[in-house]
C-alpha cells in the first residue's frame, strides 16, 4: 500500500469513521471578567475563612495587624491568635528554655516557629534551638519583617505555623493584678 501511496501521490485513503481517530474539544469561551471578590482569578490555596491573623505592616511604633490592632511589645501568633510576650529587654541575656514552654504545652504543636529578632537577624544560643528541636519545633530566625512575611505566607497557605516576635523599638508592657 505504501508503494500505491508513493506512487499515485492522488490516491490518499479516507478514513470514514472519524470519531475513533479524534475527539472534539470544548467550544465554549471561557467568561474572563465573571462578577466575584477577586476579580477573573481564583486563588485555589485560600479558604472561605480568612486566616485569623494577618500582619499589614511593621514600623517603630509596632506591629500592625490586618484588623487595625497595633501591637507594640513582643508577642506570640499562635493557632490564630495573639499573645502578649514576657522577654528581657536585651536580646539573648537571660533567655532560657523557659520563654518558649507555651509550644511545649500548646496542642497541636506547630511545625515551625518563626523568630523575629527585630530590626537585624541575631541567632540564638544553640541551647534554645535545641531545646525547640526536642520539642519537635523547627526553628526558623529572621529579622521581624521577613517573619512577619514568611508567617502570612505560610499561615495561607494553612501550614501549624506560629511566630514569635520582637518589635524594632523594645517597649516592655505591664502586667495587670486586676482583671
Amino acid at each position: 500500500m505504501f508503494q500505491r501511496l508513493l506512487l499515485r501521490p492522488n490516491r490518499i485513503p479516507r478514513i470514514t469513521h472519524i470519531s475513533s481517530v479524534c475527539r472534539n474539544f470544548h467550544r465554549t469561551i471561557p467568561r474572563l471578567y465573571e462578577r466575584s471578590a477577586h476579580g477573573p482569578f481564583t486563588n485555589i490555596l485560600a479558604s472561605d475563612i480568612p486566616p485569623p491573623v494577618q500582619v499589614k505592616n511593621l514600623s517603630s511604633d509596632g506591629i500592625l495587624l490586618q484588623d487595625g490592632l497595633l501591637i507594640s511589645a513582643a508577642c506570640i501568633f499562635l493557632e490564630g491568635k495573639v499573645f502578649l510576650w514576657d522577654v528581657p529587654s536585651s536580646l539573648w541575656e537571660g533567655w532560657g528554655k523557659e520563654r518558649f514552654e507555651v509550644f511545649d504545652v500548646v496542642v497541636p504543636k506547630p511545625d515551625i516557629l518563626l523568630f523575629g529578632t527585630g530590626e537585624t537577624l541575631s541567632q540564638p544560643p544553640p541551647s534554645l534551638r535545641m531545646a525547640l528541636s526536642q520539642m519537635g519545633i523547627q526553628l526558623e530566625v529572621m529579622d521581624t519583617r521577613n517573619a512577619c512575611s514568611t508567617y502570612n505566607l505560610l499561615s495561607e497557605e494553612g501550614r501549624r505555623v506560629a511566630a514569635a516576635l520582637l518589635p524594632y523599638s523594645a517597649q516592655s508592657w505591664h502586667k495587670s493584678s486586676s482583671f
